[in-house]
């Protein structure tokens, strides 16, 4: 997968509802063992990506996660940024996340950081 397409698969991951296409997702787009840290949730597996996203969907029902601006990539890292909003709305959070890659091209982790966000 090239760096895009890792970055639409991702962002599918959080915006999808039916919990058995996510997990497909999940399969496809994450190491087994991949870890996701941010200042709100810190998980390891497809099991704790799984209840990371249902978590963030009852936090923020209605709300959608997208790119902002281009996906940098150099060796095994991505970088994007990112918001979440309702459709027609302002974003309620945004951020910006680090991604490293296995050799195979699947997401081995996740480092994101937060420029703005809800309390909770």
């Amino acid at each position: 997968m090239n760096a895009s397409t890792i970055a639409n698969q991702y962002f599918a991951m959080w915006n999808e509802a039916d919990a058995d296409a996510r997990a497909a997702v999940i399969e496809q787009t994450w190491a087994p063992d991949g870890a996701f840290t941010d200042p709100s949730f810190e998980v390891t597996g497809h099991e704790g990506l799984t209840k990371m996203v249902e978590t963030a969907h009852q936090m923020f029902p209605g709300h959608a996660f997208s790119l902002t601006g281009t996906v940098e990539e150099h060796h095994n890292h991505l970088r994007w940024s990112w918001h979440l909003a309702a459709p027609g709305q302002q974003p309620v959070a945004g951020g910006t996340d680090v991604v490293t890659l296995t050799e195979d091209g699947k997401i081995a982790e996740v480092i994101g950081f937060l420029d703005f966000a809800p309390a909770h």
